[in-house]
């Protein structure tokens, strides 16, 4: 398994804002890759019945951004949410519904002062592993 997961800064940041546009729910979207690399960025409308809490992608945005992706022969690289008021790990919910086991999953916090915290996972052995994230410059 591969421990570090390199994101591009661009997507850091569409990832980040995204979080912060939805302060008391979880947001939530779909990275592509290309050849491998982090891609592209897809938000997903939350239509879970307490997004607070948790996260349901809307179906026909999330088909959506799965179609663009086989159209433009990118793969699932991440699943990625947010958690408004608890840490960026992951919840037995999201444990249990990590159904992508070659896909990383992402979570954003916003329970923090002033900074975000973002930390990535990967299912493995039953479990959600820990990776390390680092940002990359683009020139």
């Amino acid at each position: 398994m591969n421990t570090e997961l390199v994101l591009p800064r661009k997507l850091v940041n569409q990832i980040l804002t995204h979080a912060q546009q939805h302060e008391h729910s979880e947001s939530c979207g779909l990275i592509s890759a290309s050849g491998g690399s982090p891609a592209h960025y897809y938000a997903v409308k939350n239509i879970a019945a307490d997004p607070s809490v948790h996260f349901e992608m809307e179906p026909k945005q999330q088909i959506a951004a799965m179609k663009h992706m086989r159209e433009h022969d990118e793969d699932l690289f991440a699943i990625v949410h947010s958690h408004p008021e608890s840490p960026p790990v992951p919840s037995a919910t999201d444990m249990q519904e990590a159904g992508y086991p070659e896909a990383y999953y992402i979570i954003v916090s916003l329970n923090t002062r002033g900074v975000l915290e973002m930390r990535g996972f990967k299912k493995a052995d039953g479990d959600m592993q820990p990776v390390e994230l680092r940002y990359e410059h683009e020139d």
